[in-house]
């Protein structure tokens, strides 16, 4: 009998089709959460900085003044190799985002009207960067920077205090205008509703864990959202060309985010299998998050022994991971057919770590098996889309029967009367 915290379904084991479905997630609020969070948005909403400063004593132990919730703008420059590495993510990530970026245009359709779009970017949004266990200063890099290559003028970022200096470095460099302190629901409700110090933004930005996702989720309509990014996720697919040792070192990066992570290995190979096995228990000791490892490796983990490739992949779309790594022959070609993720890593040598920091494409990424409905993050997001209509008299006309049809179709003669009005003598 096997010691090992994980779970381990195998295809040739009664109840297997019925484990597989467990698989399929879908993300549901938790009742007292709902409450939890109602309370404290409410509660900002009448008391405002008050309300921030008592929550940052009472969920991050931090003492605050009004004045102190916003952050200095000189913040102290880290190690030349850090700043090397901060400019490299940047580039990357703009030179990535300037493909994505909409433009606006306009045709002559055939009635001869001029029809189109115009994007115009946010003028104020609000970016949650997680704190916490650790200071998260790529996801400063993965969110901000979108907002400034398109030209929002006001960028406010909320993160729970106390800020790492890196942080907050990274953060001023990204394009951040705006730094305060404060995190969890209370940051999100500042956000949404104004507190005095924090202004009301239009749209609120970045993951956070389940209190920020939730509060996100209530907000929704007071404010825009972009997606309710949760715990990281990955799944590995993986045949006999993977190797062992990358695929748990692949799994492990993902668990080291602690609490509600999920982590899935599928592979045809019962060999392959047994291998990743072997390579959790030997690098997860020697890893220095060994509380946070332990927890997904005991609640979030679970390896999987398919039948073949095919049966894994049909898993994975149902799963629909946040990050998806495919170590299999014709990876490219497998992956031009999923449907259902976040981010997909072809080979042996496209960690998910590489996408976390460093490629290019942001890492807020759908969770949860939002990943069916959202996409990742993207820079067309800090715009907003306004079609634009110009009709001529002569093009009106043309068209002019067609609108009367829909009008004596719906029962709506006011609207009929505003085109038939333009042509009476």
């Amino acid at each position: 009998m096997s010691t090992n915290p994980w779970r381990v379904l195998r295809y040739n084991q009664p109840q297997f089709a019925k484990q597989v479905v467990a698989l399929n997630r879908h993300a549901q609020p938790d009742p007292t959460r709902v409450a939890t969070v109602a309370e404290i948005i409410s509660t900002v909403r009448e008391e405002g900085d008050d309300a921030l400063i008592k929550y940052t004593k009472k969920f991050d132990q931090v003492d605050l003044t009004r004045g102190g919730l916003l952050l200095p703008s000189r913040i102290p420059q880290p190690s030349q190799s850090v700043c090397e590495a901060i400019d490299y993510a940047l580039n990357n990530i703009k030179s990535f985002s300037k493909l994505r970026k909409p433009r606006s245009w306009s045709k002559i359709n055939r009635e001869g009207a001029t029809v189109g779009e115009k994007f115009d970017p946010l003028e104020r949004v609000g970016i949650y960067v997680p704190g916490g266990t650790a200071p998260l200063v790529s996801t400063a890099l993965m969110t901000v920077t979108l907002a400034k290559e398109a030209r929002v003028r006001e960028i406010v970022v909320v993160t729970p205090p106390p800020v790492n200096e890196t942080l907050h470095y990274a953060l001023r460099t990204a394009g951040a205008t705006e730094i305060y302190q404060v995190g969890g629901a209370q940051a999100i409700a500042a956000l949404a509703y104004s507190t005095g110090s924090i202004l009301r933004v239009q749209k609120i930005f970045g993951p956070g864990n389940a209190w920020v996702v939730e509060a996100k989720r209530q907000v929704l309509g007071t404010v825009a959202i972009d997606q309710l990014p949760g715990p990281s996720e990955v799944a590995v697919v993986a045949d006999d060309t993977a190797r062992a040792d990358f695929i748990a070192a692949d799994l492990l990066a993902q668990a080291e985010h602690g609490s509600g992570s999920q982590i899935l290995f599928l592979t045809p190979s019962a060999k392959l299998l047994t291998a990743v096995e072997n390579e959790l228990a030997k690098q997860s000791p020697k890893l220095s998050r060994g509380k946070h490892l332990a927890d997904v490796l005991e609640k979030g983990c679970t390896l999987v022994l398919v039948e073949d490739i095919g049966e894994a992949i049909g898993i994975v779309e149902d799963f629909a991971p946040e990050h998806l790594s495919l170590v299999i022959k014709d990876g490219r070609q497998w992956a031009s057919h999923i449907r259902n993720a976040g981010a997909i890593f072809v080979g042996n040598f496209s960690p998910v770590a590489a996408g976390d920091f460093i490629a290019g494409p942001s890492h807020v990424l759908p969770t949860g098996g939002a990943a069916k409905a959202f996409s990742g993050l993207t820079i067309d997001q800090f715009f907003r889309r306004t079609s634009i209509v110009e009709y001529p008299q002569r093009a009106l006309h043309r068209v002019r029967p067609h609108i009367e049809s829909f009008c004596e179709v719906e029962q709506l003669d006011a609207h009929a009367r505003s085109v038939t009005i333009r042509f009476d003598k």
